[in-house]
């Protein structure tokens, strides 16, 4: 029997950077959200564990035996092997999560399969920052270096989305080692909207420094009819909220008219 996984797009609606940690990490707080659309990941039970890739984003994963599918597979013991095809829909060094979230979904695919083990939290923070909110995709914010997570009350679910990226990569390490090192201020309190439309996200000026496309990205997106424009993570995708699937997607086809080489995804917040 083969069962079905989406590796749900992350966002981040506000990513504010506190300081640089000693041991090259960041303090963060963050506000995290999840798009009902993403990478697909197919599994059923095999003598060994096996990964296929497929998808307009495969030939970019550098090295699919050394992926994170490949590593949560590692990371979570089974009575069975798993045979994974990963199509992979999301653009790769992208800001949406997308090796955390397909991750996430091998979590998944275990649990319906065999359950998870009482540490998964932990052995999913060892493979990255993100892979834990990944796991439940929920809206949730996340603190320390994004692991320390904290529920919160989600007043955007269904909000449309629109995600776009200029099809250029932009590395994480990069960005972080652009950000001037100075604290903002903390994560504003209240609900998921009220978080999201007052907070910011710290790395936008470095990525748009390294990446100026960035700039033009956000220009389109605010100059639509949404309520909310904003980079997401360390980029290069830019996300926009609307009080309408139309509205979404009349900036959806306004921006692939006058730029039909970028990326786009429409959706909307789970």
């Amino acid at each position: 029997m083969t069962i079905t996984e989406t590796a749900y797009a992350k966002i981040n609606l506000a990513l504010h950077v506190r300081s640089r940690r000693e041991d090259d990490y960041h303090e963060l707080e963050t506000l995290f959200a999840f798009v009902d659309a993403g990478d697909t990941l197919s599994a059923h039970d095999s003598d060994q564990d096996r990964v296929t890739t497929a998808g307009e984003f495969a030939t970019a994963i550098e090295n699919p035996l050394d992926n994170l599918v490949v590593k949560a597979l590692g990371a979570l013991p089974r009575p069975d092997g798993l045979d994974i095809t990963l199509e992979k829909n999301l653009p790769v060094a992208a800001g949406l999560g997308g090796g955390s979230a397909d991750a996430g979904a091998v979590f998944r695919l275990v649990e319906q399969m065999h359950g998870l083990p009482d540490d998964w939290m932990e052995r999913a923070a060892r493979l990255g920052a993100d892979v834990p909110c990944c796991v439940r995709s929920e809206t949730v914010v996340g603190r320390g270096t994004g692991t320390q997570l904290e529920p919160i009350e989600s007043d955007l679910t269904g909000t449309p989305v629109l995600l776009v990226n200029p099809r250029i990569p932009l590395a994480t390490g990069p960005v972080f080692k652009a950000w001037d090192g100075e604290d903002r201020g903390a994560l504003p309190e209240g609900t998921a909207q009220e978080i999201a439309l007052a907070g910011r996200n710290d790395l936008a000026r470095p990525a748009i420094q390294l990446r100026p496309q960035i700039a033009e990205v956000l220009e389109q997106l605010e100059g639509s009819e949404a309520w909310l424009a904003r980079m997401s993570g360390s980029g290069a995708t830019c996300f926009a909220l609307y009080d309408s699937v139309d509205a979404r997607d009349n900036a959806a086809g306004q921006i692939a008219q006058s730029h039909p080489n970028w990326w786009q995804l429409s959706g909307a917040l789970r």
